[in-house]
């Protein structure tokens, strides 16, 4: 037998005594690893004399020394509470939204419907008042797509106001809570003014009933937005009475903010009292409130 043979036998006598011991410390004394894998690992080094051994070998290498060490988990957050996912727009969807006021605009009785369609799956509910005037379009379809989208809001709206005004007078710890979310509810469609001239009267009238309620509770408690709400939706009602009411009561809980200042001068500036506004706008001046540009709109057409 010539000499490369002899080695060709030594090397597979080698290689199948490396296969005996792995399998038995494996199978006999580590019994770290489940049976099917030391099983399948000794047939690669059977089957591939030299390069199997040295394959699985230097796997285990690289894997001690790169992904074998422990994990610096400091900076890692596993409560739920304390993830804040960033969902990116969906750009197919939005390139179909478009405004109510630019759906109307469209002549074309196909394209109208369509647009009107496009507004209908977004988020319509800040837009009432443009399905308002979809009422009068000169398609009949469109101004029925208009006329279900406001029957379904204004029956779910008024359901839900007297569900949420019912439980805002029963007296426990929640109560202040739910006057809070029932002004906040009914703030966006009175703003609108998608109602009647005599429910959104009445509804204003709730929502004024709500404030005294909360007032009563914690005067002091109530934020510098619900005196703001209060006073405009009783000033576009045409409760004057009401109004100077929440507004003396703003200014008096937040009498250094422009908020308090601007719900005055609106009321002043709608009932044409020029006395009380300036004396309102001379307070304004004399304190360090920067003032917007609404305010100075105002000024500017009072003077």
């Amino acid at each position: 037998m010539s000499r490369e043979w002899w080695l060709l036998l030594i090397l597979l006598i080698l290689n199948l005594s490396i296969v005996i011991i792995y399998l038995v410390w494996n199978l006999l004394i580590w019994c770290r690893e489940n049976k099917p894998a030391v099983i399948m690992k000794a047939a690669v080094m059977l089957l591939c004399p030299v390069i199997g051994p040295l394959f699985l070998m230097l796997g285990f290498l690289f894997y001690k020394l790169f992904m074998g060490q422990a994990m610096d988990l400091e900076d890692v957050i596993f409560n739920k509470e304390k993830v804040e996912t960033f969902m990116h727009p969906d750009e197919d969807m939005e390139k179909n939204m478009v405004s109510i006021e630019e759906a109307l605009a469209v002549t074309d009785k196909g394209n109208l419907r369509t647009l009107m369609m496009n507004v209908i799956r977004g988020d319509y509910s800040q837009s009432l008042s443009g399905f308002l005037m979809a009422l009068n379009s000169d398609d009949s379809e469109t101004a029925h797509y208009a006329a279900s989208v406001l029957q379904e809001v204004l029956n779910g709206f008024r359901v839900n106001v007297q569900r949420m005004y019912k439980a805002a007078l029963e007296e426990d710890e929640g109560q202040k809570q739910r006057c809070v979310e029932l002004i906040e509810y009914m703030n966006p469609i009175l703003e609108q003014h998608v109602l009647t001239e005599i429910e959104q009267r009445s509804m204003t009238e709730r929502m004024d009933e709500t404030g005294d309620l909360l007032f009563a509770l914690d005067q002091y408690g109530i934020g510098s937005h619900i005196y703001e709400i209060l006073s405009m939706r009783n000033l576009e009602a045409g409760q004057t009475i009401n109004c100077q009411k929440w507004c003396d009561r703003g200014a008096a809980a937040y009498p250094d903010t422009l908020v308090s200042y601007k719900c005055r001068l609106k009321l002043y500036f709608e009932t044409k009292n020029r006395t009380a506004f300036f004396a309102v706008l001379n307070d304004l001046k004399q304190s360090e409130i920067m003032i917007d540009s609404e305010t100075l709109e105002m000024v500017r057409i009072f003077m």
